[in-house]
């Protein structure tokens, strides 16, 4: 305790001066050694940041322990210096191989840029959704079924990484399915945990393709595990759900050329120059008698009323005529009967319910 009071009593009460001063320098290996210090401590974080601190750190050390052997001739100089050499080697020894030993496959490393770095998704929880689907990258040649409806088994979760898979449903086609998108997010949406089913499509590969895939099972325990990953497959399911969404409303069409949205099953958007629709034919009257006036835009709907009440009827009066083709787009606010999209195939006149519509 006597030695800590009297060197605390140097240092800071009655501090000693130096008596002599040296005027020649230490050496070039001592300030290059300091140099090196101030470059290495200039790193970022993470692991290339910290492979370029103790690179730099070891290099400053060895430049220390070079001035204490034969500048300082210091025993303590040199083994202190020689000994932290050996210590930031360790630890670039052990950052080197965790890199080499969490490195993936080139189509990992694609499929991390285009769907989960945009998302800041951390490289390590990717690295667990990796490992979920063993790291393994499957074939599927040209014309080869990944799944053919009412038969194969919804057991898994697959991507696309290359190539374009076909989408058809009783020999129709529904629309495709390119890289980075889900083959069978519906079919995986559709289903609970513990609820087995089928496929309702048929999918077929229209060119040499791959992709990953993951088993129920193994994907299910560890979103059950992993509240984050669990987020991060909502939302991409929900997405790619959406765009094959949009995909199956672009062949949606009126029979006067005109695109309808399914988004709407009872009130339907109507593209088409709204000026078309409000020219509207009256039955022969007496000329005596004032015109008329015009109805109200209204949009009809197709879920009964709530109360017993029977549905207001139609005015008989009203003769409407013959849509012209157009390409000016714009929404159409007029009256829109159900007799309109009465002979279109797939539209909402073959379905009993809104619900079976959407299926």
């Amino acid at each position: 305790m006597s030695a800590n009071s009297t060197l605390l009593d140097r240092i800071i009460f009655h501090p000693t001066l130096c008596d002599q001063w040296k005027f020649f320098s230490e050496g070039a290996t001592y300030h290059l050694g300091g140099c090196i210090f101030l470059l290495g401590f200039m790193g970022g974080s993470g692991t290339y940041g910290t492979i370029y601190i103790f690179g730099f750190m070891a290099t400053g050390f060895l430049c220390w322990a070079l001035w204490g052997w034969l500048d300082a001739c210091g025993v303590d100089i040199f083994t202190w210096n020689l000994l932290l050499v050996l210590i930031c080697a360790l630890q670039l020894a052990h950052l080197v191989y965790q890199l080499r030993k969490d490195t993936v496959s080139e189509d990992f490393q694609q499929l991390y840029k285009q769907v989960c770095q945009p998302l800041q998704v951390p490289l390590q929880v990717y690295k667990e959704i990796v490992k979920c689907c063993e790291e393994r990258v499957l074939p599927l040649a040209r014309d080869q079924t990944y799944a053919v409806e009412g038969k194969t088994a919804i057991d898994r979760l697959s991507l696309l990484l290359s190539g374009r898979v076909r989408v058809s449903q009783d020999g129709q086609f529904l629309h495709y399915i390119f890289p980075y998108q889900f083959l069978d997010s519906p079919e995986w949406e559709s289903l609970r945990p513990s609820e087995e089913g089928t496929f309702q499509v048929t999918l077929t590969a229209e060119t040499d393709c791959s992709f990953v895939t993951w088993p129920r099972r193994q994907l299910y325990s560890l979103l059950a595990r992993e509240r984050y990953i669990a987020r991060l497959f909502s939302v991409l399911l929900g997405y790619d759900i959406s765009e094959k969404l949009y995909a199956l409303n672009e062949k949606l069409f009126a029979k006067f050329g005109l695109r309808f949205d399914i988004r709407l099953p009872s009130l339907y958007h109507v593209l088409g120059p709204a000026s078309s629709d409000a020219e509207v034919e009256q039955e022969p009257a007496e000329p005596e008698e004032p015109p008329v006036p015009s109805r109200p835009p209204t949009f009809v709907q197709t879920a009964s009323p709530a109360s017993g009440a029977p549905p207001p009827t139609a005015p008989p009066a009203l003769v409407r005529k013959p849509r012209p083709d157009s390409d000016l787009s714009g929404e159409d606010s007029t009256s829109l009967v159900l007799e309109d999209f009465a002979e279109l195939t797939g539209s909402f006149m073959d379905y009993l319910s809104e619900g079976e519509y959407m299926k």
